[in-house]
């Protein structure tokens, strides 16, 4: 795939980037190790950003292309915060289910997607519903096999016309249009089109309820008619080499020697005008920046590092609970999964726990040790009061009944991931072009801020960036 260096105007929601804001040549990615001496010590001013998540590597991306020196703080051992792969007996494992669509606008600016070897799902569905399976597709790249769902149990045959229609609609307005339109939760917008309910019950639940982590469709119509259209435009898929693959091209950009790992924030204190803005570090050393701070960290932990002369755009009083998923993987011999194609798997018989799944190594056979399988399973909520050995077997038995009790007791579990945080809830009202500026100094970024997207992260790290860069005249203007 083609990287598109500038992605077309109207594909953006967003202030235009400074036209000396360009993405940088890979290099290899050496975090520093922590350092023998105090980083207090350094005689070069530098911008802090706290947080190496996507929004904390766009921002660091966003500096590096304005010349502008920083340091990257991360507190975990690798870079891309909830945006991880890990490798266990040979397997690939997303910390979570994701899927990378091509079509987002800043990530077509930022990522060399043919390094990234994308592979792709097929572009639809197949949805379990009264004990049978059933095609949903994109008429626009599985023609005949949309024509032979017309009629199935899926919704009805004006379901179908509906998608077409609110296509159209989604691909006629430019982003910005659409991150600030009038909005209703996606359950009302979608009864509000026309949709049955067996569409929505069925199709629409278990699909954008898998993505926004949200079955209830409470999610703001804003965030589902700019998924749709990133749907309609781009494909879904997964780097060969796992969804970390993306935060670590992004790292590998950025000057040698500017992050650092294991390296965990206590408190920031914003400039009072004078003085610069400090971070105090949990080993005690202090940090003083007075080019400014980027906090890149998930909302949670927002309250913990910022002071009360920080200004707390949204009170953890008054925020919105977080959406949550458990996301399972088990391990099966090639010859023990029952289908072969790149597909997602749909639970729409409203019954049981299992929201979505599939089989990731027919995605990229390269997930999977030699001659395993390995399947990907996605359920919604923390479920805090099933162990994961009983969650487990719930999974066995319920996946049992949809592919045949034999073949599913041979697969083996191989790692349960709970997260608690996969994304801030953003039911109505939402303001998904919040200004980053949160104190003298200190400006925030992270997909909390903008959309819950890949897309979002990166944008709001952007945004992070510019907003430091220009309040503190290090960028000339043309």
């Amino acid at each position: 795939m083609t990287l598109l260096l500038h992605p077309p105007p109207h594909l953006s929601p967003f202030p235009p980037r400074h036209s000396s804001f360009k993405p940088l040549a890979s290099t290899q990615l050496t975090p520093k190790p922590p350092q023998s001496r105090p980083l207090s010590s350094d005689p070069i001013p530098k911008a802090i950003v706290i947080g190496a998540g996507l929004s904390g590597l766009a921002a660091a991306t966003c500096l590096a292309s304005s010349n502008t020196p920083f340091l990257l703080l991360e507190s975990s051992d690798g870079v891309g915060g909830r945006v991880r792969t890990d490798t266990l007996d040979g397997f690939l494992l997303d910390r979570g289910f994701q899927i990378f669509i091509t079509a987002y606008p800043e990530a077509r600016y930022l990522l060399d997607y043919d390094s990234l070897d994308l592979r792709r799902f097929y572009s639809g569905a197949r949805v379990y519903y009264d004990g049978a399976f059933h095609t949903v597709a994109d008429p626009a790249r599985h023609f005949l096999d949309s024509v032979l769902s017309l009629t199935n149990p899926i919704g009805t045959v004006l379901d179908k016309l509906l998608i077409g229609l609110t296509r159209i609609g989604v691909l006629s307005k430019t982003d910005g249009e659409i991150l600030s339109a009038e909005e209703v939760r996606t359950v009302d917008l979608l009864r509000r089109i026309g949709f049955s309910s067996s569409m929505v019950d069925r199709f629409f639940r278990p699909f954008f309820g898998g993505i926004f982590f949200d079955r209830e469709l409470e999610t703001t119509s804003r965030l589902f008619d700019f998924v749709f259209k990133c749907l309609a435009l781009g494909d879904n898929t997964l780097p060969a080499k796992g969804i970390g693959e993306i935060p670590k091209q992004l790292a590998a950009k950025l000057p040698q020697d500017s992050i650092l790992l294991k390296t965990r924030v206590e408190s920031v204190v914003p400039s009072d005008g004078e003085s610069p803005v400090v971070v105090r570090l949990e080993n005690g050393e202090i940090l003083k920046s007075e080019l400014g701070v980027i906090l890149a960290v998930e909302q949670p932990e927002l309250d913990k590092i910022m002071t009360r002369k920080t200004r707390d755009p949204k009170p953890s009083s008054q925020t919105k609970p977080a959406r949550s998923t458990v996301c399972l993987y088990f391990s099966a011999e090639n010859g023990d999964i029952p289908v072969s194609e790149p597909v997602l798997f749909l639970n729409g018989s409203g019954q049981g726990i299992v929201n979505n799944m599939f089989f990731a190594t027919n995605v990229a056979p390269s997930y999977g040790a030699p001659g395993k399988a390995l399947v990907s399973v996605s359920l919604i909520g923390l479920f805090e009061e099933v162990s994961d050995e009983e969650l487990s077997a719930r999974v066995i038995k319920e996946l049992g009944e949809w592919f045949g009790q034999s073949v599913v007791n041979k697969w083996r579990h191989l790692r349960t991931y709970r997260i608690a945080f996969a994304q801030p809830n953003q039911s109505p009202p939402t303001d998904l072009r919040k200004d980053p500026r949160a104190g003298a100094g200190v400006y925030l970024c992270g997909d909390y801020l903008t959309s819950a997207t890949f897309d979002g992260a990166l944008v709001s790290g952007r945004l992070a960036a510019e907003a430091l860069i220009e309040d503190r005249a290090l960028l000339r203007r043309p």
